[in-house]
């Protein structure tokens, strides 16, 4: 009876550890993905200024500054950090506005006077800092969901994580656009 009694009890201590061990892995999952957050926010908000320094010089990409316009609204949005299809949906959207932001770094190379523009500089060179910033958070948080993904996926963290309703969360990834080398010739004409 003792030994039953025992080996019940460490089954028991064993789940709970099991179960503390998961939530840390899915809070650290959340600081990271509040990391990347962060990093956006800034990015968003030095998104206008960049836009109104280029809008003085940039009479033909209007449809760029209007798209990136766009993706920062719903960039800036509101989303569920708890449900990965929308953690999901929301790097999406994060990725192609660094996309259009690329091709907005690019554009500016046929502006002599825009690229000379000390306000223009300085402004890309903070925005090139919170991309170095965001590129952190972004290892960051995948290597948080990573140990997350593999503690939920694995037995008997399987079990625990979906009786703590902890889920497999989605990684931060490049879609196949961004993943394609880059010809500055396109954006050069």
């Amino acid at each position: 009876m003792e030994g039953i009694l025992l080996v019940l009890g460490l089954a028991l201590i064993m789940g709970y550890l099991w179960y503390v061990s998961l939530i840390k892995k899915r809070n650290t999952g959340r600081e990271a993905l509040s990391g990347i957050d962060v990093q956006l926010k800034k990015r968003a908000n030095l998104v206008p200024n960049i836009l109104k320094i280029a809008q003085k010089y940039m009479d033909h990409e209007k449809s760029l500054l209007t798209e990136i316009t766009e993706l920062r609204a719903l960039a800036t949005k509101g989303y569920d950090a708890v449900d990965p299809e929308s953690v999901k949906n929301h790097l999406q959207v994060a990725e192609k506005m660094n996309q259009k932001m690329s091709q907005l770094m690019v554009s500016v190379e046929n502006y002599p006077e825009l690229k000379s523009d000390n306000t223009m500089l300085q402004a890309m060179q903070t925005y090139n800092e919170v991309e170095a910033q965001l590129a952190a958070a972004r290892r960051f948080y995948n290597s948080a969901v990573s140990e997350l993904n593999t503690a939920v996926e694995i037995f008997p963290g399987s079990i625990i994580a979906s009786m703590a309703s902890v889920k497999v969360m989605p990684f931060y990834e490049a879609d196949e656009a961004a993943k394609t080398p880059v010809d500055a010739a396109d954006f050069l004409k």
